[in-house]
């Protein structure tokens, strides 16, 4: 410590808060911000990180609410083995402009009264940008989690989402290296960005092995069936797509029997359009998180909109068919075992899918720890 002296500010921990003679600083508070389902298994790998080794701060979890009922979020916390929030903002529905500023209100109100010394915010949903939003507006550092993916679609929300989170954090911990590399190509400083590996794989690698001792649903058989997951605004806010996307998986369904845990975002879009599920496919509801990587285990490949089931799937070997234009893990269309298809092709290619996935390098299990380790250097208190 430095020591004080006439007219010298007396040094302070992470947090702003004043360092006590002669002994050590309170343990400074990190924000782990939740807004929608997929944040969660990212934020554990650094929750289970920050609480199996020796303390550096005191982690909360803040829950935006984006995702709020007991199937899309309550279930995962315990199957996650994650305490409930310590913070929960109470803020979901409304348009994209509505949800972001409500958040941002509430955010910051909860900031005044209870300030961080860092926020880390996971992935690209409107929740994480106005959390990060508001937790810079108040000169709150700002910690990025999956940095640096990028689509190529510069008006996908999430893409826009995300190229903003990355604009304004302090912290950016990127899932490879090839991301890290691009973050810095695209004016980084190097000092900012750490590629720390694949979060959402330390999870998927820590419950794996329960996941696997849990059964089937019912006339599932391992390697007997594909499954179907679809959610993305571009693909079912338009009742002439997804009317497109249910015949594409009725006709696939014929040659390779498939199981689609419905979102409810696209039951609620289903039934607006007038819409029925294709009836030759085994449909379920939301399945909790063991139970759905129970269902990735015994799949024969997985058709997919969604970023996090690409991530999934690479790390268990499962191909993946993947219901877009482009993606932003292109990491997985490298290490072979994704392939981007098109509604049309999609039934052809259930029958002749990608291989596995060639392992990918820091998709290890040890994102937590790195992601760890670099906190530990920004907020070492009292130097």
């Amino acid at each position: 410590m430095t020591p004080e002296g006439p007219g010298r500010t007396p040094p302070a921990d992470a947090g702003g808060r004043a360092c006590p003679k002669g002994g050590a600083p309170p343990l400074p508070e990190v924000h782990l911000v939740a807004a929608a389902r997929p944040n969660l298994p990212k934020l554990a790998a650094l929750w289970h990180a920050l609480a199996e080794a020796p303390p550096i701060c005191a982690p909360l979890l803040v829950h935006t609410g984006q995702h709020h009922d007991r199937a899309m979020f309550g279930d995962l916390l315990e199957d996650l083995g994650l305490p409930a929030p310590a913070i929960s903002l109470g803020v979901s529905g409304g348009s994209h402009a509505e949800l972001t500023g409500r958040t941002m209100i509430a955010a910051e109100a909860a900031w005044r009264t209870r300030r961080p010394a860092l926020v880390v915010v996971a992935g690209d949903v409107d929740g994480a940008l106005a959390a990060g939003l508001a937790a810079r507006k108040l000169g709150i550092r700002l910690a990025h989690l999956e940095a640096g993916l990028r689509s190529g679609e510069a008006d996908m929300p999430e893409e826009i989402n995300r190229r903003a989170l990355d604009a304004i954090s302090d912290l950016l911990w990127a899932p490879d290296a090839a991301t890290a590399v691009r973050l810095v190509a695209e004016g980084y400083g190097a000092e900012r960005v750490r590629a720390v590996g694949n979060a959402m794989v330390d999870s998927l690698l820590r419950h794996l092995p329960a996941a696997r001792a849990r059964p089937l649903p019912p006339g599932l058989a391992p390697g007997g069936y594909g499954i179907v997951t679809l959610h993305r605004p571009a693909n079912v806010d338009s009742r002439e797509r997804l009317l497109h996307l249910i015949g594409a998986v009725e006709r696939a369904a014929e040659r390779l029997p498939l199981a689609w845990p419905l979102h409810p975002r696209t039951r609620a879009r289903m039934e607006a359009f007038g819409l029925v599920p294709p009836r030759n496919v085994r449909m379920l509801p939301p399945l909790r998180y063991l139970d759905f990587l129970a269902l990735m285990a015994g799949a024969r490949l997985v058709a997919t909109d969604s970023g996090g089931v690409q991530e999934e799937a690479a790390a268990i070997g499962l191909p993946c068919l993947t219901l877009r234009a482009s993606t932003e893990r292109p990491v997985t269309l490298a290490a072979g075992g994704n392939r981007l298809v098109t509604p049309e092709e999609l039934p052809a290619a259930v029958l002749l899918p990608p291989g596995r996935a060639a392992p990918i390098p820091l998709w290890d299990g040890q994102a937590g720890a790195r992601m760890r380790a670099h906190l530990a250097e920004v907020l070492a208190p009292c130097r």
